[in-house]
């Protein structure tokens, strides 16, 4: 299974550059929070992409957007399947309709909906600063208290919005971030929800309903459950966990390819890894990919096994195998240090 979800990831053969944004859409968005790891997640699975394509895209194009989405994380997703992601976080109780997150922020629901509410109508006009926005909502609400409380934090505020489609990422101002709204129209709920379950089980099948949970960011396996038998037919629960029926077979028959890659910290691979399958991870080895925090170490992948971690100085890449590399493995690492613009040094 490991060599057909190295297939379906686009890890064992890079994608040609104008499929990028295909690469994108399959493996259900870049996880965006840093920007740095994003753009080293797609250039792991696309060949001779431009440096600045990800800029591009966001801010020229227009065929990516940045928001919050799965997990409440951001992510990088194409833009014309942002009213799906949107449709499919709508099912999700809403956070400011929760007390215990209220209580945090120290609002009231009434207030949280009329933040919410003024959101989009402060930004039909022009992107705006965090500092902006949050003066905005204060004088179209009447509610002075939100101006300090939006522009305070990690955005954290500002998540459901993100979540309802009311608020994405614009082009920042210096060293400011700004928020625009996308303009788009969220897809039925249900329907939405199955076309992200599809993506998913598509790139990172086969799984228990309890890693969709995480990685969708859902509360209970239950609820996880729910979703994944909603496409009937269409899906199969294998003894690994759930798949698409279309991919049983070819996922079965899936030979290794003996890809080596190097990738970044937070790279979907690792996020959507199952963290108790031996198979991808040592247990033993497991705090060092999944540190405090919700932080993500770069590794060192191959034929899907996560063999080591990595970090980067300047122009050296410093890797630190779990285990000893046989001569083919640290060459295929160097070469992919090379391509990053990097000299390898392997660290007992």
């Amino acid at each position: 299974m490991l060599a057909w979800r190295m297939r379906r990831q686009q890890l064992a053969e890079r994608a040609p550059a104008p499929r990028a944004l295909d690469v994108v859409s399959r493996i259900a968005g870049l996880h965006a929070q840093l920007m740095s790891s994003a753009e080293a997640s797609l250039h792991a699975r696309v060949d001779a992409l431009p440096g600045d394509y990800v800029a591009r895209a966001l801010w020229r194009d227009g065929t990516l957007v940045k928001t919050w989405a799965m997990r409440g994380t951001l992510h990088l997703l194409v833009r014309d399947e942002l009213p799906a992601y949107v449709g499919a976080l709508a099912r999700l109780r809403p956070r400011h309709h929760q007390p215990a997150w209220l209580r945090s922020y120290g609002l009231t629901r009434e207030l949280a909906d009329a933040m919410l509410a003024a959101i989009p109508a402060v930004l039909a006009d022009r992107p705006l600063t965090r500092e902006e926005l949050a003066r905005a909502v204060a004088d179209a609400t009447g509610e002075p208290v939100l101006a300090d409380k939006l522009a305070d934090g990690f955005g954290a505020l500002l998540k459901p919005a993100a979540f309802a489609g009311r608020l994405v990422f614009a082009e920042g101002e210096g060293q400011k971030v700004r928020f625009t709204r996308p303009d788009i129209e969220p897809a039925e709920g249900e329907e939405a929800a199955r076309q992200v379950v599809r993506t998913y089980l598509a790139a990172y099948g086969p799984a228990p309903r309890e890693q969709f949970q995480r990685w969708f960011g859902m509360t209970s396996p239950a609820e996880a459950g729910r979703w994944l038998r909603a496409l009937g037919e269409e899906a199969v629960e294998l003894d690994l966990g759930w798949m698409l029926a279309a991919d049983a077979g070819e996922a079965a028959a899936a030979e290794p390819s003996g890809a080596v890659r190097l990738l970044p910290a937070f790279d979907p691979y690792v996020v959507a890894a199952p963290r108790k399958a031996g198979a991808v991870l040592a247990a033993a080895q497991r705090a060092r990919v999944y540190r405090p925090q919700g932080w993500l170490s770069p590794v060192l992948l191959v034929d899907g096994v996560i063999r080591g971690v990595w970090t980067r100085d300047q122009d050296a890449i410093a890797l630190e195998p779990f285990g000893r590399l046989a001569a083919a493995e640290r060459a295929a690492a160097a070469e992919e240090a090379e391509r990053l613009g990097a000299t390898l040094t392997v660290r007992r």
